[in-house]
């Protein structure tokens, strides 16, 4: 089992800065995947960003490369996204998962991947 609690979101202007956490429970967080994916209303949810075991494969969804940094701390069992020079249509509910395949060499875009999610939390951009 895999409890995943966000927290981070809120409202900011564009180009503001948001800082969005994720807390995992589970022996195994060492070992697998995480990633962001969020969801704007009346779409699908989207990927934004994963990381795999060892922080060697950090892919981003090309709309928030350069502006959003993935990152975990192995000892806080946190992964965390930071999320710079924020654009309106980045607003959405961000979603941290698990994709719980073992020391993967790359991390994950497909939302498939993914068996356990956490409950989001709404990022909103103002104009």
């Amino acid at each position: 089992q895999v409890q995943l609690v966000e927290s981070g979101g809120g409202l900011v202007q564009a180009g503001g800065s948001l800082r969005l956490s994720c807390a995992a429970s589970g022996r195994t967080f060492r070992s697998v995947t995480m990633g962001w994916f969020r969801q704007a209303p009346g779409k699908e949810r989207e990927f934004v960003a994963a990381i795999n075991w060892s922080g060697g494969s950090t892919p981003y969804a090309d709309s928030v490369k350069g502006r959003f940094t993935i990152s975990r701390d192995i000892a806080k069992n946190t992964v965390y996204l930071q999320m710079n020079s924020l654009k309106p249509e980045d607003t959405g509910v961000y979603y941290c998962a698990v994709d719980p395949t073992l020391y993967s060499s790359s991390a994950s875009r497909s939302k498939a991947s993914y068996d356990y999610w956490g409950q989001g939390t709404q990022v909103t951009v103002s104009s």
